[in-house]
């Protein structure tokens, strides 16, 4: 076999950008619409829809196509499976909405819980 049949060697700065591409970030926008339709069994213009009630945000190709992640795609199933329920796009956008304001206040009492011990010890501590 001839040198050129072989692979080139990588450099290190190659192995670093594989690592930057990881096919395991599951925010990497990897999906074009029509694989997204297909995956999900939709139109084309559906997701557009989706799109103008800002219930997904797909990134663009530098041509300026739609591109969509793994994240995007679970996002988009909730809400097909909201909308086969009979939902419409208005009360989807909305159960989205309180969806992410309850994780936030789940979040916020959970960071309470685990400060309350501390701050309770400091007090004591002090004789507050």
């Amino acid at each position: 076999m001839a040198a050129a049949d072989y692979p080139a060697r990588r450099s290190s700065g190659d192995t670093d950008r594989r690592a930057r591409l990881s096919l395991d970030d599951e925010h990497a926008p990897l999906y074009s619409i029509g694989q997204v339709t297909t995956m999900l069994e939709v139109q084309h213009a559906f997701l557009r829809r989706l799109e103008e009630y800002q219930l997904v945000r797909p990134q663009r190709s530098a041509g300026g196509q739609r591109r969509y992640s793994r994240r995007d795609i679970e996002h988009l199933q909730q809400v097909v499976g909201l909308i086969e329920e009979g939902m419409s796009l208005v009360a989807v956008r909305r159960i989205l909405y309180l969806q992410r304001q309850l994780t936030s206040a789940r979040r916020q009492r959970d960071h309470l819980r685990r400060d309350a011990p501390r701050e309770k010890h400091d007090t004591h501590e002090h004789g507050w």
